[in-house]
């Protein structure tokens, strides 16, 4: 049975937020674990410290040697630091397998990573058509294969590494997406997310809330704190020994609506301007590279993929497993009044 659990993202907003699900669920398997975080800074590992939790520091996501060390001495790794970056996979996973090694018994690796691995592009021409994908079926890893042989992305690159690695390391490895994230997270840090309140601090700073071109490109939504209850759900199936699925099927979706960006741009816009803050209710329409600017750092594919593209993926294994998300879609867009609440008032705080 697995007794030690490594977490890393504990000061981010989804990674927080799963480490408060983990610290505070009421379930026997999970209250049974050894939990650590994987932080940077001495303030951070003091701040979880002062929790009760045990921390390990690393010099970022590049410092292999240490993230590999501390894989190696847990049974669990849930990485929800983030879904871009393919040699911290590849090091945690590595560890893994060096405790597989150790110990002779199944190790287990939650990946963060996302639905616009799968999506297709709403402005420009693409040789891949919008598919709809259950995370039933059998083929997703082979199709991220074929599109990261035409166009390599980033998040995909990392969810492709972790799945072969995992094969070769022999380590169990579980791929979530979760469409876009909102809501206020539960964790000691960082609360917000990053596509909405993105686009309400650019909305503040230009007087307008902006979609890319048309504002029809289409993706799902679920609030954080139900995704939190997928990742404990799993680790709770893991330390039960359930049989679930892993590796190349191993897909967990999350989605639990969806939305149009010019429908949360005209909710920002509404919002906005009834508390004096926006100078008209209506979005306006901005080019895809004025948008890479405004919400990417110039990052042209990254705003593509976050705001300019189409997903259509369903949940079904979660829900299999007992997964029971409790948010709705008025929870959803009751949500952007109080993120452009949240902004203000962090605005405010740091004037």
């Amino acid at each position: 049975m697995p007794s030690k659990l490594l977490l890393t993202g504990a000061t981010g907003f989804i990674g927080g937020t799963v480490l408060h699900q983990l610290l505070n669920t009421s379930d026997p398997g999970i209250k049974s674990l050894s939990i650590t975080a994987v932080v940077r800074k001495p303030a951070d590992a003091d701040r979880l410290a002062k929790e009760g939790l045990q921390t390990v520091l690393v010099n970022g996501l590049d410092d292999d040697e240490a993230l590999e060390q501390a894989a190696s001495k847990h049974d669990i790794v849930v990485n929800v630091a983030t879904g871009f970056h393919a040699t911290s996979t590849k090091s945690l996973i590595r560890g893994l397998g060096k405790r597989r090694e150790q110990t002779g018994k199944d190790v287990y690796y939650l990946h963060l990573s996302g639905t616009t691995c799968v999506s297709v592009p709403a402005t420009r021409e693409s040789p891949f058509e919008l598919r709809a994908f259950s995370d039933r079926d059998e083929d997703i890893y082979e199709y991220e294969l074929l599109r990261e042989a035409y166009e390599p992305y980033a998040q995909r690159t990392a969810e492709v590494a972790a799945i072969e690695t995992g094969e070769l390391c022999q380590v169990k490895t579980y791929i979530v997406m979760p469409p876009t994230v909102y809501g206020r997270g539960t964790g000691f840090f960082r609360t917000q997310s990053h596509q909405i309140p993105t686009l309400i601090r650019n909305a503040l700073k230009t007087g307008y809330a902006e979609h890319v071109e048309t504002g029809v490109a289409r993706l799902g939504h679920v609030h954080v704190e139900d995704l939190a209850r997928l990742y404990a759900l799993l680790v709770s199936k893991v330390v039960e020994g359930a049989s679930i699925v892993s590796g190349r099927h191993g897909y967990y979706f999350a989605d639990t609506g969806y939305h149009l960006w010019s429908e949360v741009t005209s909710e920002i816009g509404k919002v906005g301007h009834e508390l004096g803050v926006l100078k008209s209710p209506m979005p306006r329409a901005i080019s895809l590279e004025d948008a890479a600017h405004k919400f990417a750092d110039g990052d042209v594919k990254y705003a593509e993929a976050c705001f300019a593209s189409n997903s259509h993926t369903r949940t079904e294994k979660a829900y299999d497993l007992g997964w029971r998300p409790v948010n709705t879609e008025s929870d959803f867009v009751n949500s952007i009044r109080i993120t452009v609440e949240d902004v203000l008032k962090e605005q405010e705080q740091n004037a």
